[in-house]
């Protein structure tokens, strides 16, 4: 099967961080994987919702959205609510964040991560779950160096990718025009000990067999387990200026 770049079915698209790409964040990251491009903030509040208040554990909670010019057509701004596709990604993010860490060791504050597409060609909701994971053992880091964390908490990594069947063929980290014609989608975060934390599949077009299902997941496994690298590639980094 040809892909763009002559890119191999079971292989990532080139990827890249760029740290405290804002400032203003207590921690934060671009995460660029092809064309798919999306900054990653997070923000420390010192309290909890009501329904975690005086129990002492926090809370980790995300929002995504999307630029307007991210996409080849401008993507209206949701600025009367968001869309029910929205509110699944962002709550998808949540989980999966929630899946890292113990909420006791972070005490009764909230960690709050945006994640906001720059540039989308497939594979956003993965990427921000990828970019916002490694963003929060940064704010954790800097917690513990402020002395607001006595300790670094222990964490489980997670990250995400896409896989899809276009063609009859099983592919890794879809872009957006093989994302459009694909006859299954599917999006798969596993944990850093090799367990499931979410996995999302669709047919499109026809049911799949679980010889596909099973061909996706040695795929979705394959390229998780390189992009928790990024993991090793990120372990000393610089201190809060």
């Amino acid at each position: 099967m040809n892909r763009f770049q002559e890119r191999k079915v079971d292989s990532l698209r080139d990827v890249s961080l760029e740290w405290d790409f804002q400032p203003g964040a207590d921690a934060s990251l671009l995460i660029r994987m092809g064309g798919t491009h999306v900054l990653c903030g997070i923000s420390v509040e010192e309290k909890v919702p009501p329904f975690l208040k005086d129990t002492g554990k926090g809370w980790i909670t995300a929002e995504y959205g999307m630029l307007p010019c991210a996409t080849d057509s401008r993507y209206r701004r949701e600025i009367g609510g968001r869309s029910g596709r929205t509110y699944e990604i962002q709550r998808l993010i949540g989980r999966s964040l929630r899946m890292m860490v113990d909420l006791t060791s972070i005490g009764e504050r909230t960690l709050r991560v945006d994640c906001d597409v720059l540039n989308a060609d497939g594979g956003t909701r993965t990427a921000s779950i990828t970019g916002a994971a490694l963003a929060l053992r940064h704010v954790l880091q800097r917690l513990v160096e402020k002395g607001q964390l006595a300790e670094m908490p222990e964490l489980l990594p997670v990250a995400a990718i896409s896989v899809g069947i276009i063609d009859g063929v099983a592919c890794l980290d879809l872009d957006y025009s093989e994302d459009s014609r694909a006859d299954v989608d599917a999006n798969f975060v596993m944990s850093g000990d090799g367990r499931w934390v979410e996995i999302q599949s669709t047919a499109e077009g026809q049911p799949f067999s679980s010889e596909d299902f099973l061909a996706m997941t040695t795929l979705a496994e394959k390229g998780i387990k390189e992009l928790f690298e990024l993991w090793e590639q990120s372990s000393n980094l610089p201190e809060e200026q």
